[in-house]
């Protein structure tokens, strides 16, 4: 048989007059290097920075640019919400710059189109869907976007914040930040409202996606849940949202190819795509094209408001950390998208490692569906604060899942509740703008080994003493760590966490306050910032254009 002959493209090079400056000389010698860069697949122009790069390995660069999307507040006629930015100290680089601003088509395209940097400076790629968590160090300095900011970070180190636009249609937001800012940034919201008694609601603003998860959504007679979708980006967005209840699928055309503009947001009644009331439903909010950030908002009559944790993507097993240590009952609801079932074992945290709950020890969810079940917690049975441990029972039959949790809280026979969600470790650092003095719990779960955690709170945004305190948490076990707002706080604080040693550890942030004798609550999730990412060195190799017989 003849092998096939690989020959080197016909190549063209750029016509004169798309090469800005320089003389006619100066043009050709251009354009030959463009050609020869073409053919020989050159990708630097400097040396290796050294063996490790020279041997083809991976170089650890900061990033230099960080987006995050905020969902709209929801705060209904009569709420309030605080947006909240944070980046720890420690980033190296140019000084950065940090802001957030609301959703707008003419905040978007400036965002994506920066004003020229000062002289000296060098121009920043204008496009974030090419880098959307971060863009490694040793590339341009990025350049102050000229956008109608609400919220300005001077420094790293110390928060700042601001109120979210005052009306009940408010549009969703995005935070930028640059330089020294970028690793580690983080937004907050949180809302207070009394949409449904009185209650808080909280969201991590998270990069913009094409894939998110929502376990525990409902559209029974008692709920009221939208679907929010926020385009941060300068390209149109295609969404569908494909939702899993106890009887399968749930098909709707109106789910699907959502189509949304750059700098618009839409927000859409779950009820108005279930044809019919369905109770513990699971929504994979994926795109078709572009990308969007993405959130789930419940208002459950008698038991308060707020929005759905995004759950991390489906596997095998999965870890919900932060049930509060004074949970009355819980709700769980698990889901697979997987042509197969799932069997799982369930798992509490408790004062001595992992241990099987009486009456729940496990839950069998069929192929495309959702299954739940219901907790208990007397203050018998309670072993402080916890998380829910789902694992395969039987290790040759993994089948990917989803799962979310709703707590809920009790103070005089008043209800509110949050919702939980499977999460991922905090790994190196971890960070989340706005905490309150008096008001913050943190809760913090080591899944298989014995872990250290360095837990830091900074300043508040109007001032305060910083401090920082080592953690140990034991195997299989959630400790609630008191003690940690700063010194004089006066404003909200942010709270960081880096894994010592050990480890994975998750952890959640819980904030509360009891107005008109409710427990109002929130609980967010800590994420791996990756502040830092991995650079493959790239060579010419003249050998890809050689032709072989």
């Amino acid at each position: 048989m003849k092998k096939p002959t690989l020959k080197a493209p016909k190549l063209k090079a750029p016509a004169l007059s798309a090469v800005a400056g320089g003389s006619r000389t100066g043009q050709s010698l251009l354009a030959g290097a463009a050609v020869l860069g073409l053919v020989f697949g050159i990708a630097e122009l400097r040396a290796p920075a050294g063996p490790a790069a020279a041997a083809g390995q991976r170089t650890t660069a900061q990033v230099e640019r960080s987006a995050l999307v905020c969902p709209p507040p929801m705060q209904g006629v009569t709420g309030s919400t605080s947006l909240t930015l944070f980046s720890p100290e420690g980033g190296t680089g140019s000084t950065g710059t940090g802001l957030l601003a609301d959703t707008t088509p003419d905040n978007v395209i400036a965002a994506q189109n920066p004003a020229q940097p000062a002289a000296g400076a060098s121009a920043a790629p204008s496009d974030p869907a090419a880098t959307p968590a971060g863009q490694p160090s040793g590339s341009p300095a990025a350049a102050v976007p000229a956008v109608d900011a609400r919220i300005s970070l001077a420094k790293p180190g110390v928060p700042a914040t601001g109120p979210a636009a005052n009306t009940d249609t408010a549009p969703g937001s995005f935070a930028v930040a640059t330089g020294n800012l970028a690793p580690g940034f983080t937004a907050t919201q949180v809302t207070t409202s009394e949409q449904s008694g009185p209650s808080l609601s909280g969201a991590d603003c998270l990069p913009s996606g094409t894939s998110f998860w929502f376990s525990g959504a409902s559209t029974a007679a008692n709920r009221v849940d939208y679907v929010t979708l926020v385009n941060a980006d300068s390209l149109p967005a295609v969404v569908d949202l494909r939702m899993y209840g106890d009887k399968g699928q749930i098909d709707n055309e109106l789910a699907t190819g959502i189509a949304i503009a750059p700098g618009k947001y839409e927000t859409m009644s779950l009820s108005s795509l279930t044809k019919g009331p369905v109770d513990n439903l699971a929504l994979h909010v994926v795109t078709r094209s572009g990308r969007i950030g993405a959130g789930v908002h419940a208002v459950d009559t008698g038991k308060g408001t707020d929005w759905l944790e995004p759950s991390a993507d489906p596997g095998p097993s999965v870890v919900i950390p932060g049930i509060p240590d004074d949970v009355t009952t819980a709700h769980l609801v698990v889901a697979t998208d997987s042509a197969d079932d799932a069997d799982l074992k369930v798992q509490l945290s408790g004062k001595n490692g992992w241990f099987t709950p009486a009456g729940n020890e496990t839950v069998h969810v069929k192929a495309g569906m959702t299954a739940a079940l219901d907790f208990q917690f007397t203050e018998q049975t309670r072993e402080g604060a916890s998380a829910i441990r789902l694992t395969p029972s039987s290790e040759g039959h993994p089948t990917p899942i989803v799962a979310g949790l709703r707590v809920d809280r009790e103070n005089k026979g008043k209800t509110e509740s949050a919702w939980l969600a499977g999460g991922n470790p905090i790994g190196a650092r971890a960070s989340i703008a706005d905490n309150r003095a008096g008001q913050t719990k943190l809760i913090l779960t080591a899944v298989d080994s014995d872990a250290k955690v360095k837990v830091s709170s900074s300043a508040g945004a109007a001032g305060g003493t910083p401090a920082s305190k080592d953690v140990d948490v034991p195997a299989g076990t959630t400790v609630t760590v008191d003690g940690i707002d700063p010194a004089d706080a006066n404003g909200p604080y942010a709270l960081t966490l880096r894994t010592v040693s050990g480890g994975p550890v998750l952890a959640t942030r819980q904030l509360s306050a009891v107005t008109k004798d409710v427990p109002t609550f929130t609980t967010q999730q800590f994420r791996d910032d990756h502040a830092t990412v991995e650079v493959p060195h790239v060579a010419g190799d003249p050998a890809v254009v050689l032709t072989g017989r």
